[in-house]
């Protein structure tokens, strides 16, 4: 299997319950690496182009203001398929559907409070980590 990296972002409704140490334990323990990590407050201009994917459904208005309302980890987690493992390890978008022991069936408080960010492809985490990380950033 390939090594990948991928974007995680721990969002604001787990910043602000400290969950940040039980969240990145999954992960480790699940055999990603964590190899770079921020913690910041996204102004709304980042969080519209971030989430411009999502620009014409009808929850985006939404998702811009709650990735605004707190401080968030931005990281990147490497791994052997990276993008498939943190997925599976982050669990179903909403936490009803979400697999015991996965993050949002342990730590989220609603379907758009779900407490984390994964890239869904290869391509889009690319994408995702040159958004908040430079190259120099990555070359552990």
């Amino acid at each position: 299997m390939p090594t990948e990296n991928t974007l995680s972002i721990i969002k604001p409704d787990a910043t602000k319950r400290n969950l940040t140490g039980l969240i990145n334990a999954k992960f480790e323990k699940a055999g990603l690496k964590i190899i770079a990590q921020k913690r910041l407050h996204l102004s709304k201009e980042m969080a519209e182009k971030f989430y411009e994917v999502h620009k014409e459904r009808p929850f985006y208005n939404d998702l811009v203001d709650f990735m605004i309302s707190g401080p968030v980890i931005v990281q990147v987690l490497r791994g052997e398929n990276a993008v498939k493992l943190n997925r599976d390890v982050m669990g179903a978008t909403n936490p009803v559907e979400a697999d015991t022991g996965t993050i949002r069936k342990e730590f989220a408080e609603s379907i758009e409070a779900n407490s984390v960010h994964g890239s869904d492809s290869l391509e889009n985490a690319n994408l995702e980590i040159s958004f908040f990380f430079a190259g120099i950033e990555l070359s552990i």
